[in-house]
């Protein structure tokens, strides 16, 4: 799948982009990308890279053409699944699963409609956004997890001693997590020394963000070096394929 990654980072398409296109996680995306080949990918999936891709079998690939017009052609392809999905035909799309998977996307999907379908002033919509950003996490941050079972168990619908996952991360998570859920509802701790938490809290946000900003300072960096060095003023449809492989070789470089 080494081939398939390659094309993607040279038409510059990014896992994120991708995932959404094709209808799954980027942790699931990355799983797909470490098959060996594309007939061990879900044959819908499969199919629907291809058609991106425009090929009609894997080796295909190595025959692939990729210019200014391709890439075009590629952005606008992904731009259009996009659409397609969020007109909501992924969700009637259960072919694959399982009864009792299908069961629980049903039942998700139906609260989320019921619960959207009744807000009135977006506290529902906006509850949902950070749900989304949730589970948009879930899969590297194993913690996650955790806290969705110490929700479960705390409301009555999980017996307190089920564990499904790490059972002693999870156990001393859903100690630690009372201990601050009990201080919460007593108000037990000092005003000042929640605050003086809650600032370390947001310095620690502020580090991440530096440090995403810096990742993509030093790539726009690199672009506006490639387009000096080949003495463009813009990346266009015409130079595109250039700029891409002069930016790798700046990369390199560097490696």
């Amino acid at each position: 799948m080494s081939k398939i990654s390659s094309i993607l980072s040279e038409i510059g398409v990014s896992k994120v982009r991708l995932a959404k296109y094709l209808g799954v996680s980027r942790q699931m995306l990355y799983n797909y990308l470490a098959f060996d080949t594309l007939s061990d990918w879900p044959s819908e999936k499969a199919t629907r890279l291809m058609q991106l891709l425009e090929i009609k079998k894997e080796s295909d690939l190595d025959d692939l053409e990729i210019d200014g017009e391709y890439i075009i052609k590629i952005d606008n392809k992904l731009n259009e699944g996009v659409k397609v999905q969020l007109s909501g035909n992924n969700l009637i799309d259960l072919k694959g699963f399982n009864r009792k998977e299908i069961e629980i996307l049903t039942d998700i999907i139906s609260l989320l409609k019921d619960r959207l379908r009744d807000d009135r002033n977006k506290e529902v919509y906006n509850s949902y956004v950070y749900l989304y950003h949730f589970l948009q996490s879930m899969e590297n941050t194993k913690e996650l997890k955790y806290l969705l079972c110490f929700i479960s168990k705390l409301m009555g619908f999980t017996e307190p001693n089920e564990f499904l996952f790490n059972s002693e991360q999870q156990f001393n998570f859903e100690a630690i997590f009372f201990s601050a859920f009990m201080l919460y509802n007593k108000g037990g701790s000092s005003r000042s020394k929640i605050a003086d938490t809650h600032k370390r809290f947001i310095q620690e946000i502020n580090r991440k963000h530096e440090e995403k900003l810096s990742r993509t300072q030093e790539l726009t960096a690199v672009k506006e070096q490639a387009l000096k060095e080949l003495g463009y003023a813009t990346l266009t449809e015409e130079n595109g394929k250039e700029v891409l492989e002069k930016i790798a070789e700046i990369q390199s470089r560097a490696a």
